[in-house]
C-alpha cells in the first residue's frame, strides 16, 4: 500500500483529512507555527485506518493561510506531552476564510485563523507495528 497524500480546500476535504488522522498522535514539541510564512506544520503517528495491519506511520498536516493560533487546555511549555487527536473541524467566518480547530482528548484545542482551508497530508515514514487499535467503546 502507497503513502496517503491528501489536500485539502473545503469542509468536505477536510473531513477527509480528519477521518484518516482520527487517534493519531502527536506532542506539543511536533507542534510548529510560523507566522511570517502563514503556516502550521503539525507532525503525527497516525493510525492507518485503511491499511488491513494494526500500524501506524509517520505524516505530517500542514495548513497555509494561517493568520493567528490559539492553544486551550494544551500545556505548551511541555514540548514531550502527548496529544491524541480526536477531530479536526472548520467553522466558517468571512468567506472563504474561517477557523480551523484540531481537538484533542482531554478538552484541549488548537484554533487556527485561517484566510481559507489550504491543508496538505502526507505519509513521510514506513510504516510500524502498532501495539493496539485505538478503541472507541
Amino acid at each position: 500500500m502507497s503513502a496517503l497524500k491528501l489536500l485539502a480546500e473545503d469542509a468536505e476535504d477536510l473531513g477527509v483529512v480528519a477521518a484518516a488522522l482520527q487517534d493519531a498522535t502527536t506532542k506539543i514539541g511536533d507542534i510548529s507555527y510560523e507566522p511570517a510564512g502563514r503556516r502550521l506544520t503539525v507532525g503525527f503517528n497516525r493510525f492507518r485506518w485503511e491499511a488491513k495491519k494494526k500500524e501506524r506511520v509517520r505524516s505530517a498536516l500542514q495548513f497555509g493561510g494561517v493568520l493567528s493560533v490559539k492553544a486551550r487546555n494544551l500545556r505548551q511549555g511541555a514540548k514531550d506531552a502527548v496529544l491524541d487527536l480526536l477531530d479536526i473541524a472548520f467553522e466558517p467566518g468571512e468567506s472563504p476564510g474561517g477557523a480551523l480547530i484540531l481537538r484533542f482528548a482531554g478538552d484541549g484545542d488548537l484554533r487556527c485563523e485561517v484566510e481559507c482551508i489550504d491543508a496538505a497530508l502526507a505519509d513521510v515514514s514506513q510504516p510500524w507495528p502498532a501495539r493496539k487499535v485505538p478503541d472507541h467503546s
